[in-house]
């Protein structure tokens, strides 16, 4: 069974940084996408940043130049580097991975910017 292990998080002031990271277990594939999704109180999940196991990327225009994923194929993992946060990033974070055609979550880790 596929599971999504999730690390990182935390509370930090305005203008700090973060590092996220989430592995996949349990699978003998390597995931074709991996990703951050948020959800903030009161609003829907959205999409922060995703990568492909060719390393195309792609971001939300919120965290453009500020939040940096990656990935290690070896290790199933993948990181999102986030700095100059702001209060507007507090959220709850969720881990993606689409392994073949179907897709898992993490638990999520909450992520708190104060001013």
């Amino acid at each position: 069974q596929v599971q999504l292990v999730e690390s990182g998080g935390g509370s930090v002031h305005t203008g700090g940084s973060l590092v996220l990271s989430c592995a996949a277990a349990g699978s003998a594939f390597r995931p074709y996408i991996m990703g951050w999704y948020r959800q903030a109180p009161g609003k829907s999940r959205e999409l922060v940043a995703e990568i492909t196991s060719g390393d195309n990327t792609n971001y939300a225009d919120s965290v453009k130049g500020r939040f940096t994923v990656s990935r290690d194929n070896a290790k199933k993992t993948v990181y999102l580097q986030m700095n100059s946060l702001k209060p507007e990033d507090t959220a709850v974070y969720y881990c993606r991975a689409r392994i073949l055609s179907a897709d898992y979550w993490g638990q999520g880790i909450q992520v708190t910017v104060s001013s």
